[in-house]
């Protein structure tokens, strides 16, 4: 959304973008001149923009020979869709990128700061993507693109602001490195105690990959009951007291997502069956088999649809938590299974091929000791992408009221940002 012109500080102006800097629309040399493609430089498409400020490396890459058919472009030049997804937004990192021609390039001049520009269109997406031609392939063509307006103090105060927002986006920047780095150990070290164990025992051969000698291997369908969950009808989401159920959507790898819940009726016999209980291991049976979670009563009186397997323990021997760490294992990292449709159209697991899966049973208690391992990485990705949507709220309530000067960055007290992003 844009915002009135009048209601801007004397010192601010609205400015065309052709008036920013220069606009330079991209080319894609000839694709048929396989010479000019496989080397080290980028060209850079839709696709390679809103993943972090910088574009660091390209899906596609040109030769020198082929890079020299492309206009090189300046560090911290600011780039934008303008054909498909108009308005994803990349900088240059290097001089060694060029762009494709649905992306528009602004080489800033002299009197407007890269960063505060490429901040500005962040907060401008939504009036770009209105200002776009609406056919089957949005285009917002150079001459128009050139001719949208923005909002611009002075330098100075171009600096400042993008030097704040650059600070939170540094922060935000810094917690997703840190979370995959902490991803990828949980992955190691699911690696490791799902084949070695914690004890350093021997080691056997079995038809799921190494595991410990006196780890049991047994069908999953002997130790665990399963239960899919209700059809879905357009008929079963009316009535007087909808309640609310899980779906595919609503289970991740690990965890179960309660940010977008539906509801649907069910009948005082479908409540007996189809309720969840806290510990409960849910498993998808479409989307993406088996991926699995732990229902851990996020809210009360919940209930699954059909194509959700419920998995409750039989008897002692396993726990619903190692299990679903194995089958992240086995399913996300390895593939052990060989299951879950990994070779057909529409992925698929039924409930007789779940029953079958051949799982590991070690002791409980080794069981227990493994998970407790692998929770405390869990705590530490919980607690990190937390921070992450912290400072993304933050550097986006920062983003429109600087941008639209509710508030002036001279007004920020100099203690509210620390140089690592984090927050007193």
């Amino acid at each position: 959304m844009g915002f009135d012109a009048i209601n801007l500080p004397e010192s601010w102006h609205m400015v065309r973008i052709g008036d920013v800097g220069d606009v330079i629309t991209g080319r894609t040399p000839r694709t048929k001149r396989p010479e000019f493609y496989g080397g080290d430089y980028n060209l850079i498409s839709p696709a390679d923009l809103d993943n972090g400020k910088y574009v660091i490396t390209a899906h596609k890459k040109l030769t020198l020979i082929g890079f020299d058919e492309c206009r090189a472009l300046p560090k911290d030049t600011v780039l934008v869709g303008c054909i498909g997804n108009v308005g994803k937004l990349g900088m240059i990192f290097d001089e060694r990128s060029a762009t494709n021609q649905q992306i528009n390039a602004i080489i800033c001049n002299k009197n407007n700061d890269p960063h505060f520009i490429y901040y500005c269109f962040h907060n401008n997406r939504s009036r770009l993507e209105q200002a776009a031609d609406k056919t089957t392939l949005p285009i917002l063509n150079k001459t128009n693109f050139e001719n949208f307006e923005i909002a611009v103090p002075p330098l100075v105060e171009q600096r400042k602001i993008a030097g704040v927002l650059g600070v939170v986006q540094r922060a935000i920047e810094q917690q997703e490195q840190l979370l995959q780095q902490t991803t990828e150990l949980k992955k190691t070290l699911l690696h490791q105690l799902l084949t070695h164990g914690l004890r350093g025992e021997p080691q056997k051969q079995t038809e799921i990959g190494l595991m410990p000698e006196n780890w049991e291997v047994v069908l999953l369908g002997d130790v665990f009951e399963t239960q899919l969950g209700k059809m879905l009808s357009k008929k079963a989401r009316t009535g007087n007291d909808p309640k609310p159920y899980l779906r595919n959507a609503n289970v991740q790898w690990g965890y179960i997502d309660i940010s977008d819940m539906l509801k649907m009726d069910f009948n005082e016999r479908e409540k007996e069956k189809f309720l969840l209980r806290s510990g409960d291991l849910l498993v998808c049976e479409g989307g993406v088999p088996g991926r699995a979670a732990v229902w851990k009563g996020e809210i009360n009186e919940c209930y699954y649809q059909k194509a959700l397997h419920r998995l409750r323990p039989k008897d002692g021997r396993a726990t619903n938590q190692f299990l679903a760490y194995w089958l992240m294992f086995s399913f996300e990292l390895q593939n052990l299974c060989g299951v879950a449709g990994a070779s057909s159209t529409i992925a698929h697991l039924p409930e007789v091929q779940l029953k079958a899966l051949p799982i590991p049973v070690p002791e409980r208690s080794q069981q227990e000791e493994i998970c407790d391992v692998v929770r405390q990485v869990d705590m530490r990705v919980d607690v990190l992408a937390r921070k992450r949507m912290a400072l993304s709220d933050l550097l986006r309530i920062l983003l429109h009221q600087l941008m639209t000067a509710q508030i002036r960055v001279h007004d920020l007290p100099e203690v509210a940002l620390c140089l690592d992003g984090s927050l007193p």
